[in-house]
Formats: C-alpha cells, structure tokens, sequence
C-alpha cells in the first residue's frame, strides 16, 4: 500500500488514513491529546504523507505513524497543560477496559471505576518517558519492538524504563502498599492488565 501511495494513488492513501485512524485516535488520546486528538491525527497523517521519502520499505508503517503521533501529542500537551493530558488518558484506559457488564455487582463496578482512577493518578505522578513507555505497552497493546519504533528508543531502553516504570507504579498505587490488597488491576510482567494486587517487576 506504501508503495500506491508514494505513485501517487489517491485512493491508497485514502485506504491508509483508514486502516490507521483508530489505533492514531486512540494513541492520541492514551497519549494525553484529550480533545485535540481528532487535530493531532489529522496532523500526524499529512506529516506522515509528507515523509514518506524517509520511511523504510521493509518497515512496519504502525509505529511508525504512532511515532509521529506521539510528537504531536508531546507538543499539544505542552500547549495545552496536564489536566487536558490526563482526561485523554482517562478516555482511552477506558476504551482499553471490556465493557462491564450492566449485570455486574453495583459494588464490582465501583471497584472497577476506582481501580481506574487509582492507575491515572499513579501514571500521572510518573515521569514522561515512563507513562510514554507504559501507555504503549499496556494501553495501546504495542509488543517490545513496536514501542522502540514508535517511540524511537533502543529495544534495551524499552526494557529498562519499562521494568523502573512498574517498579514505582508498584509503590504509587494504594492495593501495592497495605498488607492485603484489595482485588485490584495490575500492570503484570505478561504486557497486559490483568487481575490482582498492583504488580511490578
């Protein structure tokens, strides 16, 4: 498809902004774009268009996108300030979540929504390049070599920052700290939410 768009195929091109719009929209908003998501995508793809001379054939277009997505976002929240940051984050860790059922126990989803709560404020406490890390991992699913694409780091940093990141998210979220933590969401070694105490590696 890279290649119809470099020939100058419209309709490729349309097809790409298809195929990759939801996972944009969604790192934008993990991101912290908040309302300036739908402007940030809009940006990434026409700078992305535009640079197409320098991507790589070979190369997965995915984080590649995402990481002129991250760019975006990184200077839109600098304009724009954290509290916008954080309401995108919040949007997007609950697109990430599966629904809870309107059957559950209202007590069952009030924990949910807490444990939600509990998990930004942790994020937000950590450094940039820690949430950066995090978010791509945990909540947009990108594996090992995805995040060192998009985010333009060494596989080796990916790791580190990642294992520091859970290690102070550990000590940051309250089910980590009392000695018998509530049932609650963790960011687990296996590079998915999962049930259970906050966990670090």
């Amino acid at each position: 498809m890279i290649a119809r768009v470099r020939a100058g195929e419209p309709e490729a091109y349309a097809e790409l902004v298809r195929a990759f719009t939801g996972i944009a929209l969604r790192a934008a908003r993990a991101l912290g774009a908040g309302a300036d998501a739908e402007d940030v995508v809009q940006q990434s793809f026409f700078k992305a268009y535009c640079g197409l001379g320098r991507f790589r054939d070979g190369s997965a277009f995915k984080p590649w996108l995402l990481r002129i997505v991250a760019n975006e976002t990184r200077n839109t929240i600098r304009s724009a300030g954290r509290r916008r940051a954080l309401a995108g984050r919040e949007a997007a860790l609950v697109e990430a979540e599966p629904r809870i059922p309107e059957s559950a126990d209202p007590a069952v989803a009030a924990l949910a929504v807490e444990r939600r709560a509990e998990l930004l404020a942790a994020l937000e406490l950590l450094s940039e390049d820690h949430r950066l890390v995090v978010t791509c991992r945990y909540l947009l699913e990108m594996d090992e070599v995805e995040t060192a694409q998009a985010l333009g780091w060494p596989r080796g940093t990916v790791k580190s920052r990642l294992s520091r990141a859970l290690r102070k998210l550990g000590q940051l979220l309250p089910a980590a700290q009392g000695p018998a933590p509530m049932p609650a969401q963790r960011l687990g070694a296996s590079g998915r939410l999962g049930r259970g105490g906050a966990g670090h590696e």
